[in-house]
């Protein structure tokens, strides 16, 4: 039996499929468009912090933030649907994209968010939700994007150690492909106030420092 908790092999993952989910209806809390090409001037970043759902709002709630939508990143089946990555057997994780105007918030700000967001140090997991797909992940465009996120890495992981928490589990590594999920998880928490999320923070600021806005 294959477990959830681990990650799957590439020569194991299901194999997906050709079409895409592309969904072009308004942002329902922005009311701007979810797809590419990004407005001019603008930076995405991609982050995973457990369930999608949760997570997304954290993100269209900070001003400059021009665009979100969730979807599935940093594993091996193309296009996949939500219940394949419920298997655990694409190896993607729940990710959120964020289309921000740098010169309102900084990517250090996104990234700010995304640590006091959520527990970076639970593994394959974000509290009851257990799996690969839930896993802690910075999925960073170019090399500024990459300097930026292991610095904050690196000095949260010592505010949080002071904290008496463990050491940080979050994959870091180049953004790969981006499958947009289907339209009924998009914004899921402005169709669904009452629905369900399970985010939550360890209550550890992220330090910013000046050298990194």
């Amino acid at each position: 039996m294959f477990s959830k908790s681990e990650m799957v092999a590439p020569d194991k993952a299901l194999r997906g499929r050709s079409n895409e989910i592309v969904v072009d209806r308004p942002h329902l809390a922005l009311g701007t468009s979810m797809l590419e090409p990004a407005p001019l001037g603008s930076e995405t970043a991609y982050v995973a912090m457990g369930c999608f759902w949760g997570a997304e709002r954290k993100f269209f709630q900070l001003p400059g933030v021009l665009s979100t939508s969730v979807g599935y990143q940093g594993g091996f089946t193309p296009n996949p649907s939500y219940e394949e990555v419920c298997t655990g057997m694409t190896g993607h994780a729940e990710v959120v994209k964020v289309v921000f105007d740098p010169k309102v918030v900084s990517y250090a700000d996104v990234i700010n968010c995304f640590y006091e967001s959520h527990d970076p140090t639970q593994g394959f997991r974000q509290g009851n939700d257990v799996g690969t797909q839930y896993r802690s992940a910075i999925y960073f465009v170019g090399e500024c994007q990459e300097a930026i996120a292991r610095k904050l890495t690196e000095a949260y992981a010592v505010a949080l150690r002071a904290a008496g928490y463990g050491p940080i589990t979050t994959e870091i590594t180049s953004a790969g492909p981006f499958y947009m999920a289907e339209e009924y998880h998009q914004q899921y928490l402005v169709a669904n106030p009452n629905g369900y999320c399970g985010l939550g923070g360890t209550g550890v600021s992220c330090p910013i420092g000046p050298n990194l806005n």
